[in-house]
């Protein structure tokens, strides 16, 4: 879910080419979700190999970080640790979600409604071991870093942001202003014309880039009293939030109090949560401190053989990607000797 702040939050619309000689620190299960939620055919069925397979998710993976590696925008994917223990809850209702998405995609199928079925689809996707090894394996042969976080994916990508081993974390998720990320870079995964919900209508879907410095001089906030606005909405360690309290609300009562524990309107609500823990997991997260972020060459045989040979995708569409990546490399690499003079 993550905490919702898109309404009090201000965002700068940016091209992805303006991200051209950053590194983005991308949390990779929320990419994952993204291309597997949207990465699927007409009838919302997911791309598969010709052994059932699911392959949305690398479709996803390598056509976009071929399209940010030509821009000369170096990714860096954190997956997942260990949840901590207060997302149970979170993890729970994620589930029932989308179970009942199941169901209701099923239905959809059966009398024939096609756009029904590809909302209710989106909503039921699950990252197999099976995909998270693809996906390592994928970034090993285009020679992108990844590293394995002991905890939250997102509190390790907005921690290498804030040490500047990366200059934008990549995420959907707000939760990485709370975590701390300097810079927020959102819809880097996911770009493009998408169509609005239940509307005939397509809106332009562009990155979008966050600054946790503005945010906080813009609201009036310290970094620990947008953690609280976030305990007030609603985040992954306490998913309900509370009652009647959306952004704008919780920012009123927080800059009226100061903090959580002063807000007479919640007294009682506040003594069913452990709200310090909450606190403390985005203020004091568990991450990688100790990380070694090294880029490699592309492998391109490696990645045929993979994507190809393996998983079932067209070789002429691979080896184009392939070409134009390596065309877009060659003439960076000559614009910078005759810049240099080399």
């Amino acid at each position: 879910m993550g905490v919702d702040l898109g309404e009090i939050v201000s965002k700068r619309k940016l091209k992805l080419e303006e991200l051209r000689g950053c590194t983005i620190a991308v949390d990779a299960y929320n990419a994952l979700y993204q291309f597997l939620a949207v990465i699927r055919g007409e009838q919302g069925e997911p791309l598969r190999d010709r052994s059932g397979r699911v392959t949305s998710h690398l479709s996803g993976l390598f056509y976009r970080n071929v399209n940010l590696l030509s821009l000369g925008i170096k990714p860096i994917y954190i997956l997942d640790g260990q949840p901590p223990s207060l997302k149970a809850a979170e993890i729970a209702r994620r589930r029932k979600v989308k179970e009942e998405a199941v169901v209701k995609y099923a239905e959809a199928l059966s009398r024939g409604d096609y756009e029904a079925a590809r909302k209710y689809a989106q909503f039921t996707s699950i990252i197999k071991d099976y995909m998270v090894e693809d996906t390592k394996t994928l970034l090993n042969l285009l020679g992108i870093p990844w590293i394995e976080a002991p905890s939250e994916g997102e509190a390790t990508a907005a921690y290498l942001t804030k040490i500047g081993v990366a200059t934008h974390t990549a995420s959907q998720d707000y939760d990485s202003l709370l975590f701390g990320a300097p810079r927020l870079v959102r819809n880097v995964a996911i770009s493009g014309r998408r169509k609005l919900p239940n509307k005939p209508v397509y809106v332009e879907v562009e990155p979008e880039e966050i600054s946790l410095q503005t945010v906080l001089r813009e609201l009036g906030l310290t970094r620990e009293q947008l953690i609280d606005v976030g305990i007030l909405v609603g985040t992954d360690f306490n998913p309900d939030g509370f009652k009647g309290i959306g952004p704008v609300k919780a920012l009123k009562y927080i800059k009226q109090y100061g903090r959580l524990e002063d807000v007479p309107e919640i007294k009682d609500a506040l003594a069913e949560i452990d709200y310090e823990s909450i606190r403390s997991i985005f203020l004091n997260p568990k991450v990688s401190t100790q990380v070694e972020v090294k880029w490699g060459e592309v492998d391109e045989e490696g990645v045929v053989d993979f994507l190809c040979g393996e998983r079932s995708f067209s070789e002429e569409r691979v080896r184009s990607a392939l070409s134009k990546l390596k065309d877009a490399q060659k003439k960076s690499s000559e614009t910078l000797e005759r810049w240099f003079g080399v």
